[in-house]
Order: C-alpha cells, then structure tokens, then sequence
C-alpha cells in the first residue's frame, strides 16, 4: 500500500471514529420508549410496501399485529396473500378498490366507516402492538372519515402501540400528530412508461 493510500485509510478511520461518537451519543440520548405514529406519504412507490416490511419485521420478532387495507379491495394483492397466513395477525381489507372504480361516494363512505370500526378494535386493544392502516390517507383525503375523530383516536391509543399510516396527501393534522413522517418522490415509474402493474411488484 502506498503512502497516498495509507494516508487515505487514516482520513478515513479519523472520520468514522467521529461519526461512531456522534451517533453512540444520539442513541445514548433516546431513552424514551413508547409507541410511535408513522406516516408514509407521497406520490412515489414504495409506501405501502415500507408499512409491510415493518410488518414482516414485528412478526420477527413475535408480535401480535393488526392491519387495515383501506381503499385497496377489488383484487388480492401479494401482501395480502401472504400475511394472512399468519395466525398472529388481525388482516382486514374494506373491499371497495379505488374511489375512480366504485364512483359511489356513499357506498365508499359506508366502506370506509365499516373499516374504521374495525380499526378502533385494533387501536383500543393494547395486545396488538404493530397496526398498519394502509391506504388511510385516501380515506381522509376524500373526507370519508373525519380527520380530527382519526387523529384523536390515534392519540388514545395504548402507549405502547405502534401505527403506521400510508396513503398519498397524509393531512396536515395528521404530519403534525406523527412522530416520523416520510414522503415518497417520484423519479421514475415504468407505468408511465406503459408497463402494467407487476406481481410481486405492485400486486
């Protein structure tokens, strides 16, 4: 190794130890230990299928989980397939589909509030630790439930309980109640390049 590359090495073993020190001290810090709120927002891909990953990773580790699948309904989508295999998990779908495929905002609103009974079940009940509410956004975006009413009923749940909200356009009130907030950008989709949803990719 020459001298260039040994002081390379150094520089960089120099930054990672003040890296190391800086993150040590952040995860000293976080000693709180609740329930925390997500929400995964956005027009890109990837929200739903972040909320599942978590899902697989709280089934890791043996959790009881709950899961609500809100405008997502007229077909079966690999998700659910899979994880409704699992005994541990509560898998509730509102059966509907999308708002563009019913064109009936009462029927969608009727669906919407059988589904948001089902998921005031999970929220009350302190033995399901992981809940996904997939697609929620959409539900209050159209204004099928009340966003005040969702974010109240959020907040009363058992301390513990962690949620995950997913949809495009999350409310403002909703971003301000979550403890971490991701949005999803588009860069590229091959949809809009005239390639159909995939199995195992969109479905």
């Amino acid at each position: 190794m020459s001298s260039g590359d040994d002081g390379l090495a150094e520089r960089h073993r120099a930054r990672m130890q003040r890296k190391k020190a800086v993150v040590d001290g952040r995860i000293k810090a976080a000693q709180t230990e609740r329930g925390v709120l997500l929400v995964l927002t956005g027009n890109g891909k990837g929200k739903s299928s972040s909320a599942f990953g978590m899902l697989a990773r709280a089934l890791g580790h043996g959790m009881k989980v709950g899961v609500v699948q809100y405008i997502k309904g007229r077909w079966q989508t690999g998700e659910e397939l899979f994880f409704r295999r699992f005994p541990e998990i509560r898998y509730h779908v509102m059966g509907e589909g999308y708002t563009w495929e019913t064109q009936d905002r009462g029927r969608d609103m009727r669906a919407a509030r059988a589904a948001w009974d089902v998921t005031l079940e999970l929220l009350r009940d302190p033995a399901y630790e992981l809940v996904v509410l997939d697609e929620l956004n959409i539900a209050l975006k159209h204004r099928y439930l009340d966003v005040q009413k969702v974010v109240a009923a959020l907040a009363a749940r058992p301390p513990m309980q962690h949620v995950v909200v997913t949809g495009r356009a999350a409310p403002p009130e909703l971003i301000a109640a979550a403890d971490t907030v991701t949005e999803m950008m588009v860069v590229k989709h091959a949809f809009s390049a005239g390639i159909k949803a995939q199995k195992g990719i969109e479905l």
